[in-house]
């Protein structure tokens, strides 16, 4: 039987234009997205998130389903999921 552990996702590697790569908690990415959201037009926003309709929500699709947001031309956003321990 496979360890739980094995698809715990409580913790992210973040890759961000000129900044070091970051380990996030779940919740701190959670943060980092939302704050990003809020300061996002939704018109630029993948379609998919647009038609939810509040921040935290849209934060946890994307924390959820994807693997990186557009934030503009020439700079990224990107998470993946770490496991800690063996």
């Amino acid at each position: 039987m496979p360890n739980s552990l094995m698809y715990a996702e409580d913790h992210f590697v973040v890759l961000e234009t000129n900044q070091p790569e970051q380990i996030l908690t779940a919740a701190e990415l959670l943060a980092k997205l939302a704050n990003i959201l809020a300061e996002t037009p939704n018109s630029d926003l993948p379609f998919d998130v647009q038609k939810i309709d509040s921040i935290p929500k849209q934060a946890r699709y994307l924390l959820d389903t994807s693997c990186e947001l557009d934030v503009g031309l020439g700079k990224y956003l990107q998470w993946y999921a770490v496991r800690l321990e063996k």
